[in-house]
């Protein structure tokens, strides 16, 4: 049973790069920027593909920290600039 444990942990562990973009995204938002323009920064575009964009506002931390209706406004974004 360890050998398939060990096969598929990674699949659900977090990148660094996530992570960091993750208190990136908290700081800034702290500070009192909207959602849509941090995930805009090139800090976080440079780093993150859409999916991984999306993944990360489903993350516990960025729930707790940022409101439903900004998370949902940033996937909607999200969504039109990965069709565009």
């Amino acid at each position: 049973m360890a050998v398939f444990k060990n096969l598929y942990s990674f699949l659900f562990q977090r990148s660094s790069a996530e992570e960091r973009v993750e208190m990136y995204v908290i700081r800034e938002h702290e500070r009192g920027r909207p959602l849509d323009d941090i995930l805009q920064d090139r800090y976080v575009q440079n780093r993150l593909s859409s999916e991984q964009q999306m993944r990360l506002l489903d993350r516990p931390e960025i729930i707790a920290a940022i409101s439903s209706d900004m998370r949902e406004a940033a996937r909607a974004s999200i969504r039109a600039g990965a069709t565009a």
